[in-house]
């Protein structure tokens, strides 16, 4: 098929700044094209879309409901939007994403209070969520009404399912919600060698945030209502949001791709096995400290800092506290061997090892 467009980049070229850098998986661009023929009706009613409904409902049960949306925030918006009111506060760790890189859109788009809490770890425990679960019937005070997860965590940690169990009930117990950021949950479940509903609907999860493009889609997420009870208005709140796509079937197909059958899986065992290669490599750099456990496709590390300037000439990563030297380097589903050992090379080049 003809196109007009050249290749503007060099493929060769590998990094490890984030799992958004990589491209699509050619399964997913399969998808694509096979959903690409003829016509299909718009803003969901499409068959993709409704096959798309079964089988999130094989992975998170019979109650599931899905909501494709464009992007990991917006359906982090979207979906705390649906299980707040108007005065009411999310409980989330101080490094989250809806707090650190969402650019403020929970609070400026979706009228919420973030009231956040320090961890360690990046993950909430109940006594933690404690801390800033009180003052229901306080009228000066934004109401807590969702505790908010993130599995894996933005520290690359990772909930068990029986963690998440606690959170769950915990929060219920105070008439709470639980929303949980899964932008990487497939690596989670890989990391967990577990079912991704038994950290979700079967924990006690009210609603989640399906990632998909960090795991080898194009674009495209989803919001899954796991208690029909807890969310109101979905489909309004994601129209009033942005986050409806006229041509939805092409969010839908990729999401299907990937669970259909393995392929989430698949991409995200590769992922979380390259980082954990890639740490058993720094740990023979001297100079070198691990930040926190590498349990999925993250390692956070701290070495000098004029040395990951140097190293950053070579390969695209970012810094994660730049006045302390501690960066963050990302695995994808398509980092190979080869990449992980040239990146291993490198630094100990830079940091004369």
């Amino acid at each position: 098929m003809r196109t007009d467009v050249k290749r503007r980049h060099d493929p060769a070229l590998r990094g490890f700044a984030s799992d958004n850098y990589a491209g699509a998986h050619p399964e997913v661009l399969a998808a694509l094209a096979l959903a690409n023929e003829g016509h299909q009706v718009a803003y969901g009613d499409d068959e993709y879309t409704e096959q798309l409904q079964q089988l999130m409902r094989r992975h998170f049960g019979g109650n599931a409901q899905t909501y494709p949306v464009f992007n990991g925030t917006g359906a982090n918006v979207v979906a705390l939007q649906s299980v707040t009111d108007r005065w009411g506060a999310v409980i989330a760790a101080d490094s989250a994403h809806i707090h650190v890189d969402e650019c403020g859109a929970p609070e400026r788009v979706g009228g919420l209070k973030l009231l956040t809490v320090p961890t360690e770890d990046g993950k909430l425990t109940p006594e933690l969520i404690d801390r800033e679960a009180y003052g229901w019937d306080d009228e000066h005070r934004a109401m807590p009404q969702v505790v908010s997860i993130t599995q894996n965590t933005e520290l690359g940690t990772v909930y068990t399912p029986q963690e998440v169990r606690a959170i769950c009930e915990h929060a219920h117990e105070r008439g709470m919600l639980v929303h949980l950021d899964g932008a990487r949950i497939s690596n989670a479940a890989a990391a967990l060698d577990v079912p991704m509903r038994s950290f979700t609907n079967v924990a006690g999860v009210d609603i989640l945030s399906f990632g998909g493009t960090k795991n080898g889609a194009v674009f495209g997420e989803a919001v899954v209502v796991l208690n029909p009870d807890a969310a109101r208005a979905m489909r309004h709140l994601r129209k009033l949001s942005m986050q409806l796509a006229s041509k939805m079937r092409f969010v839908s197909v990729q999401l299907e791709a990937l669970l259909a059958g393995d392929l989430w899986l698949r991409n995200a065992r590769h992922a979380n096995a390259m980082a954990a290669r890639l740490a058993e490599g720094v740990r023979q750099v001297p100079g070198v400290e691990i930040l926190h456990p590498v349990q999925a496709n993250a390692v956070f590390a701290r070495l000098p800092k004029e040395v990951s300037e140097r190293l950053q000439k070579r390969y695209r990563f970012y810094f994660w506290d730049e006045a302390a030297g501690d960066v963050r380097w990302m695995c994808a589903f398509d980092t190979t061997e080869e990449d992980v050992d040239g990146f291993l090379a490198a630094l100990r080049e830079e940091i004369g090892a």
